[in-house]
């Protein structure tokens, strides 16, 4: 009997019996680091990268395993892009915005005053040519991405005292995230770009007068209200900024096409994830803040149309100097015009309606 009929013919059992053993191409297990940008208290935030490694684990049965590290574990925040591009790590989770000063064009990756809100941050990115036009961009720096994570809109900080002009904008030293601060400073304010962990003590302390982070489900967890009264909304800086997975290129175009799309894959659940906790959560989190005497209060529309007319023209000015930042901005801005035409005559009508409805 040839070999060939004997293992056809004989099953696994009767294979394994006679001393037999099949071809069997083991995969090889898979160890990579991922730095987040967040600390671990910051459990939406900083939970995307755990449920990126979860998900990836279970979906190679554990030959795939990616461990992650808090901010400053690994490598301090501000070091994270340089650490997946020098290949210190895989991969990298955070804002991308925190790092317009290596380029402008990182900002619109993640938000941009007066920019998209998060349905059409994702939209731009999975079927405009977001994705495509930042990984362009990024391939520069060594590495690829994949959206992982939105906050949707958030508030507009914390306040010692109330914002009612736009001359009370002048000479406030506040605490805003990244590329914000270059349109809040022409506006008057002395903008600081500090981390997450260290805006209590400065807010508690006087350093600063006002600080934004993100939005109640957060900013409760790091006690803002204790120290500050006024919770002006929006934060018109951030409609809808999106958290990105940055991959070392060579160790991304060294993995099978599977493992690929198991990154891409997990990465996408991570990113539905976080929008839907924070949906989910910050309700509730308002409501406690609200009642323990904290003030609710919009910005002036006058404050708002001066910070859009600075914005605008910061975008122009850039677009002039910088041709990586015009060639996505243009595309990013026909993309907003479009999906606001749209958006305006529903969602915006539907939304306006069920929010003033008594439900």
């Amino acid at each position: 009997m040839e070999r060939r009929s004997f293992v056809g013919g004989a099953g696994l059992a009767g294979v394994l019996a006679a001393g037999v053993a099949p071809a069997v191409h083991a995969q090889a297990s898979i160890r990579w680091r991922l730095t987040s940008g967040f600390p671990k208290s910051l459990d939406t935030i900083y939970g995307a990268a755990e449920t990126f490694s979860r998900k990836v684990r279970e979906m190679t049965g554990g030959k795939f395993e990616v461990s992650v590290h808090a901010a400053g574990e690994l490598v301090p925040m501000p070091g994270l892009v340089d650490a997946v591009q020098n290949g210190t790590v895989e991969m990298g989770h955070t804002a991308p915005y925190y790092y317009f000063g290596k380029n402008d064009a990182f900002a619109l990756g993640c938000a941009i005053p007066f920019g998209l809100n998060s349905r059409q941050m994702t939209a731009w990115s999975y079927d405009g040519n977001g994705l495509k036009l930042m990984r362009e961009f990024y391939s520069n720096y060594g590495f690829t991405s994949f959206p992982m994570g939105n906050t949707g809109a958030q508030m507009g900080g914390w306040y010692r005292r109330e914002i009612k002009t736009v001359a009370d904008m002048k000479g406030l030293k506040f605490r805003v995230g990244g590329f914000a601060g270059k349109v809040t400073a022409r506006l008057g304010t002395v903008s600081q770009n500090i981390p997450g962990g260290e805006i209590y003590q400065a807010l508690e302390k006087g350093t600063i007068d006002a600080a934004e982070w993100v939005g109640p489900y957060d900013d409760q967890k790091l006690g803002f209200n204790k120290v500050a009264p006024i919770y002006h909304y929006p934060g018109w800086w951030e409609g809808g900024p999106q958290l990105d997975l940055f991959v070392n290129q060579k160790a991304y175009d060294g993995l099978s096409a599977e493992n690929k799309a198991i990154i891409e894959s997990a990465a996408a659940y991570a990113h539905t994830e976080m929008q839907a906790k924070y949906d989910a959560r910050n309700p509730a989190a308002l409501k406690q803040l609200v009642a323990g005497k904290t003030r609710l209060v919009p910005f002036p529309k006058p404050v708002l149309d001066a910070a859009f007319t600075e914005a605008m023209g910061l975008y122009s000015e850039i677009s002039a100097a910088n041709p990586a930042f015009k060639k996505i901005y243009d595309d990013y801005s026909n993309f907003r015009r479009e999906s606001n035409l749209w958006f305006r005559f529903t969602e915006a009508r539907f939304d306006s309606y069920m929010q003033s409805a008594k439900l």
